[in-house]
């Protein structure tokens, strides 16, 4: 959405497909407020960010087909689209993969119990559909998504019985986990999910602490009586698209997995397809938002409609705030595994 608003800015037709009913990404169920600096959103909520952006659509002319299924890609470049009933091919002259991430999961026994699920899946549930999955639930994975949605489950008038998390730390921000404490909720370090117990669906799960191996100590189980476990154990890039455009990739576990290279204006090693977002390596809304402007300016001036110059002050505009994004100890790491990114693209890409 931010890319396709910043190049339709610039007068370039943009199209953009999205397969849910309504485009905008994770922005419509985050009904947190956001914190950090005023320029990145502080105190604003997820969904009104969201709502912006369709706002922002609709005046500079953007179109957005919903319900619009990409599933193929060739050279062209070239889509397969399933719209309206219809499967055709789109012709474009640019185009931007922003597919994002979809949610890793965890084996243990009982896994497959109907009450197991991603927490991504719990807060659609919750926040998009309002239906509550459960009313007594164990989280496992302490990092900020395991934490906002334990939160949000709280909200929403279940029981959170508990969060686990298998290192030694809490891996999210200190502000989520203290929300939670303040409710009461124990927050568990050193400790995974052995088992689901149940018949029909989950009844109980067994928790264990874990040694610096990762491995269950014998005689530490407990069980808690839940009906629901909700799964918050890290993402991974949603890059079937850009693997069958023919992308190169790096494998970059800062980031998430296999993800595709890119240059500082995220164009991937096939000339005329850009990619943005969790794609390019698990991040956040923001720097998301960010790669998304800088791939629409980038792709307004390769297509003549911003001079070299203007678009040149408009990416710096971009870069600084994505350089703002990544300080501190959570972005660092992301920072240096980005420009690590773009140096093996250089690499790869260099002419004679």
């Amino acid at each position: 959405m931010s890319a396709a608003i910043a190049a339709a800015k610039s007068g370039v037709e943009a199209v953009v497909l999205d397969e849910n009913e309504r485009p905008g990404g994770q922005l419509f169920k985050q009904i947190h407020k956001f914190f950090g600096s005023r320029e990145h959103g502080a105190g604003t909520r997820g969904m009104d960010i969201g709502r912006q952006l369709l706002e922002d659509a609709e005046k500079f002319k953007v179109e957005v087909w919903s319900n619009a299924v990409v599933w193929g890609i060739f050279g062209g470049p070239q889509l397969g689209i399933n719209y309206q009933q219809k499967v055709s091919k789109l012709e474009a002259k640019k185009v931007l993969l922003a597919t994002g991430a979809y949610e890793n999961s965890l084996a243990f026994a009982g896994w497959t119990l109907p009450g197991v699920m991603g927490a991504g899946a719990a807060q659609t549930m919750i926040n998009i559909h309002r239906v509550l999955p459960g009313r007594r639930v164990l989280m496992v994975g302490a990092g900020n998504v395991g934490l906002i949605i334990a939160y949000q489950i709280l909200q929403a008038g279940a029981q959170v019985l508990a969060v686990v998390e298998a290192l030694p730390y809490i891996g999210g921000y200190g502000v989520h986990a203290s929300k939670l404490r303040k409710c009461g909720v124990p927050i568990l370090t050193n400790h995974t999910i052995k088992e689901a117990v149940g018949e029909d669906r989950v009844e109980r799960a067994v928790v264990a602490e874990v040694d610096s191996n990762l491995k269950i100590k014998a005689g530490t189980e407990k069980s808690l009586d839940v009906d629901t476990i909700h799964m918050a154990v890290g993402l991974t890039p949603m890059a079937e698209l850009a693997w069958l455009a023919g992308c190169q990739f790096s494998h970059i576990p800062e980031l998430g997995g296999q993800v595709p290279l890119h240059d500082e204006d995220m164009l991937t090693t096939v000339d005329g397809i850009y990619v943005a977002g969790d794609l390019t390596g698990i991040e956040e809304a923001h720097t998301a938002t960010e790669e998304g402007k800088l791939a629409g300016i980038a792709v307004s001036e390769s297509l003549g409609y911003l001079g070299n110059q203007e678009a040149l002050l408009l990416k710096q505009e971009v870069r600084a705030d994505l350089k703002a994004l990544r300080k501190g100890p959570f972005g660092e790491k992301r920072r240096k595994a980005k420009a690590k990114i773009i140096e093996e693209r250089k690499s790869i890409c260099r002419g004679p």
